[in-house]
């Protein structure tokens, strides 16, 4: 199992740091990266002691050269403060601001085994018994998090997360009328704070591990902070992170199910008006983070087919949003306006449908030696293809959205956004509904037409 590597190499690193840690002479075999980790590397190696026993560890480091050295010794501190609660997360082995090999902010963890794949946890048989009682241990979970002992915390964020998040939409310069009425709505109706706690911040399927019985790890404590328990929860229940599943919590249980795991360990039980309030800050937080991600592309940071898509899909949160504050106005579909070509068929728009089926249904099946990785990226070129077919056909609905816009003597949507923000125009005006729910159905229908027919259990 043990390998020679050369100096300076990943591998040295992570000997070192664990002998380091435990004082004590090792070997490790080749680390092998794992896909996940949105903004931090995640590599698995199998080490062995001088006794011959080995075990898988698990290394998270920042991107060499982009290293933030405080944000990793806070999630270090974070899993020690949950773990002594009884939080199931993996034990911190070793961490430090860099080791040779490594070369950025680190931490060496236990390695957990269970499933975190979203769609595998709602659907595969394996899965049955556990989906029971899943969002009730979620609950469970989320109450052992936020009875952890904050002292060794401090370092944490605690500053108000809605107007963090109106900082971060401000700085966008790109105002937009559903935010606007969200961050409006919010404001007026926000409950009374409950003491501050541990949060999580990004607590759903995808970072948890889950087998048989139930959860074995909680993972991804890069956007803890300090504040409103409650956060947590309604976050868990935002529409985004039930991944085209039916059921509110997770699309594995019921925000019931979830309430009694959250007694069960705390002795509290929120208000469902305090969830669904805090179920609308998560829509509005996803809603302007995928915002932000696509302006990391669009705006020339990094260049990403991925970022790029995103920004196809904010239109998903917008009308998620209005839905959640029932402010979404049914309107009738815009009228299909395509103007006649003198080229034979297909059309541009049937061509696009077509090479877009063909690479889904005819050759993604058959790419078995593809990496997941390269698979993923076929399926947003394929989404993407969908996407401009559907805006080819669906023809021009400008005129509509400007009389609708004159009506309220507004000459675009972000003069409307100003108008909400200002508090010019009210955003439960009828119109302003109309018009809002207007434009945010013609682009859904153009990105994602699908999620408009997943309303029930909302």
């Amino acid at each position: 199992m043990a390998v020679t590597h050369a100096a300076g190499s990943l591998g040295d690193g992570i000997l070192l740091a664990l002998s380091d840690a435990f004082g004590a002479e090792m070997t490790v075999g080749e680390p092998r990266q794992l896909t996940g980790g949105a903004s931090r590397q995640i590599w698995a190696v199998e080490v062995c002691d001088v006794d011959g026993r080995s075990q898988d560890v698990v290394l998270r480091r920042d991107p060499p050269g982009h290293g933030d050295a405080d944000r990793m010794r806070a999630e270090v501190a974070c899993l020690r403060a949950a773990s002594a609660v009884g939080v199931p997360v993996p034990a911190v082995l070793a961490s430090g601001d860099t080791a040779p090999g490594i070369d950025a902010p680190y931490l060496v963890m236990d390695m957990v085994v269970g499933e975190s794949i979203p769609r595998k946890l709602q659907r595969d048989p394996e899965f049955d018994e556990v989906r029971t009682h899943l969002a009730e241990d979620m609950g469970y979970v989320l109450g052992q998090i936020h009875s952890a002992d904050t002292g060794t915390l401090g370092m944490l964020d605690s500053s108000d997360p809605l107007d963090a998040l109106e900082a971060v939409y401000r700085g966008m310069d790109q105002p937009r009328p559903a935010v606007e009425v969200g961050l409006r709505w919010l404001r007026d109706n926000r409950p009374a704070k409950r003491p501050e706690a541990l949060v999580h911040g990004d607590f759903r399927l995808g970072n948890v591990l889950v087998d048989g019985a139930g959860i074995r790890g909680v993972l991804d404590w890069e956007l803890a902070h300090l504040g409103d328990p409650i956060e947590d929860l309604g976050w868990l229940c935002v529409r985004a992170w039930r991944f085209g599943a039916q059921l509110p919590v997770a699309g594995i249980g019921t925000r019931e199910q979830l309430l009694d795991g959250y007694e069960r360990a705390t002795g509290i039980r929120p208000s469902d008006t305090e969830l669904h309030w805090w179920e609308a800050y998560g829509t509005l937080r996803w809603l302007v983070l995928s915002q932000f991600q696509s302006q990391r592309h669009l705006g020339g940071a990094e260049e990403s087919i991925e970022l790029a898509a995103i920004g196809r899909r904010v239109c998903e949160s917008e009308y998620d949003l209005l839905l959640i504050l029932g402010l979404l106005d049914d309107v009738a579909s815009l009228p299909d306006v395509t103007a006649p070509s003198l080229h034979d068929r297909p059309s541009l728009s049937e061509i696009l449908e077509l090479v877009a089926d063909t690479l889904r249904d005819d050759v993604a099946p058959v790419l078995d030696g593809v990496n997941e990785r390269e698979r993923y990226l076929l399926r947003i070129c394929v989404n993407l293809l969908g996407i401009a077919g559907r805006e080819l056909g669906a023809g021009d609905s400008t005129g509509e959205l400007a009389d609708l816009l004159a009506a309220l003597d507004c000459t675009s949507e972000a003069d409307l956004a100003d108008r909400i923000r200002v508090g010019v125009i009210s955003y439960s005006d009828a119109a302003v509904g109309r018009l809002i729910s207007t434009s945010v159905l013609a682009r859904l229908r153009v990105a994602n037409p699908r999620h408009l027919l997943r309303l029930s259990h909302n």
